[in-house]
């Protein structure tokens, strides 16, 4: 497993889609210069993004409750992994210590990583994920990463997160 970071969070040029990127976070790893893409959805992209920038809702979101029930049920996220890759579809597990065992639950990758940025964990994904799925781009200022983020701000519709 390798440490990972948010890199970005933004929409798909061609679909619009929101999109999270992945990087290591060791600049000495074979897989430096790499980001891994993941598209998730304009909930969870919402979630993350808020969560990374600060931002306190006045009422706890999914996410945090979920980071609220797992606290109240005396347990503690250890970190989350995004353990493989099946057909275009990414795995991710949560990772979940008790007083005295690790619990494994399988989980959606942009759950996960909704969830480690609200509880403040780390962040894993699998070497061979990252070898298959990874792709060499060129690092973004921070300032480009926060245009992109209130260019998001600017086009997100409430009517994205009803069904």
């Amino acid at each position: 497993m390798i440490q990972v970071r948010i890199a970005s969070v933004s929409a798909d040029a061609a679909s619009g889609q929101p999109v999270v990127l992945l990087k290591p976070l060791e600049d000495e790893t074979p897989l430096a210069g790499r980001v891994l893409p993941i598209w998730i959805g304009h909930p969870e992209a919402t979630a993350i993004l808020l969560a990374v920038q600060g931002f306190e809702m006045p009422r706890p979101m999914t996410h945090d409750l979920l980071g609220n029930v797992i606290a109240a049920a005396g347990l503690e996220v250890v970190r989350i992994e995004v353990t493989h890759l099946d057909g275009g579809t990414f795995y991710a597990a949560v990772v979940l210590r008790s007083d005295d065992a690790e619990l494994v639950i399988d989980a959606r990758p942009s759950d996960s990583i909704a969830l480690a940025v609200r509880v403040g964990c780390p962040m894993f994904v699998a070497e061979d994920v990252l070898e298959e799925a990874s792709v060499i781009v060129e690092d973004v200022s921070e300032e480009e990463e926060v245009e992109r983020f209130r260019d998001f701000l600017d086009h997100v519709d409430p009517s994205d997160f009803t069904s």
